[in-house]
């Protein structure tokens, strides 16, 4: 997971570094690169593409997707640190579904915890004037999202290769995002290639560790290390795009840390 949140942030550098090129133009490109490297890394280990459990498959395939064109829509419009932020809301939705799907068991403590890490949310959403109430209901939505796709993941552990339900990722966005693509195109040009390129690469390798650390341990435990992305994320902004925030901005999210910490010394 840490090696899967380190290359997800050079992926959301990727990203604001094209605002010009549409969020489901770049998704297009990405389940390209996903699905030829996918497809390729199976042929060479004589896995079938088509995995067993199709129908949670497509499940998580859908809500990776819907995932992702919210949170690419975000990365565009704010800066890199609070759109991560608002994306770490996902462990949370991830661990109250697990209760529902994977039937795992939340203790009292950590809603406590989990309660301090949204606060810190909030803080910085309500003393950032970039952020609107839209983008963190778009930030809220992308990170529900992504906590069900979290759970599918875990419904697959012992049925599915790592790479099947990468793969599947590609073949339920193709198609929509490659038709809602032609009616709002934009050519790249120069860099962008290989920009779209890095994007869809590094994508791949974050998803194959994300994949195979919430196959191998308990969601709770691993969606919180995730966290550890908004340190590079802060780090990046400020060198690449000059982000700085205000006192109670960083105090929120360091209430977002400070809620991850407790819940990982009370999980040991």
């Amino acid at each position: 997971m840490l090696i899967a949140s380190f290359t997800f942030t050079l992926m959301k550098v990727g990203v604001k570094l094209i605002p010009h090129i549409p969020p489901i133009e770049i998704i297009f490109f990405r389940s390209i690169i996903s699905f030829v490297m996918s497809v390729l890394m199976l042929k060479s280990q004589s896995v079938s593409i088509w995995g067993n459990n199709k129908p949670v498959l497509i499940a998580r395939g859908v809500s990776g997707a819907i995932a992702l064109f919210l949170y690419f829509t975000l990365l565009q419009q704010i800066p890199l640190a609070t759109a991560s932020t608002l994306q770490y809301l996902a462990p949370i939705f991830t661990s109250v579904l697990s209760i529902f799907l994977l039937r795992e068991r939340v203790k009292v403590a950590q809603w406590l915890f989990f309660l301090i890490s949204f606060v810190g949310i909030l803080i910085v959403q309500g003393f950032d004037t970039r952020i609107s109430t839209l983008h963190l209901i778009t930030g809220v939505s992308a990170s529900l999202f992504m906590g069900l796709a979290y759970n599918f993941i875990r419904l697959l552990k012992t049925s599915e290769h790592p790479l099947v339900i990468i793969l599947y990722f590609p073949l339920v966005t193709l198609p929509i995002a490659g038709t809602v693509s032609i009616f709002q195109w934009v050519s790249p040009v120069g860099i962008d290639w290989l920009i779209l390129i890095g994007i869809g690469v590094l994508t791949q390798v974050a998803q194959y560790f994300m994949t195979r650390s919430y196959q191998n341990e308990e969601v709770n435990r691993v969606s919180i290390v995730n966290y550890t992305g908004l340190i590079y994320s802060l780090g990046f902004g400020f060198i690449i795009f000059g982000e700085t925030f205000n006192l109670m901005t960083y105090s929120g999210m360091a209430l977002v840390i400070a809620g991850v910490i407790l819940n990982i010394v009370y999980k040991k």
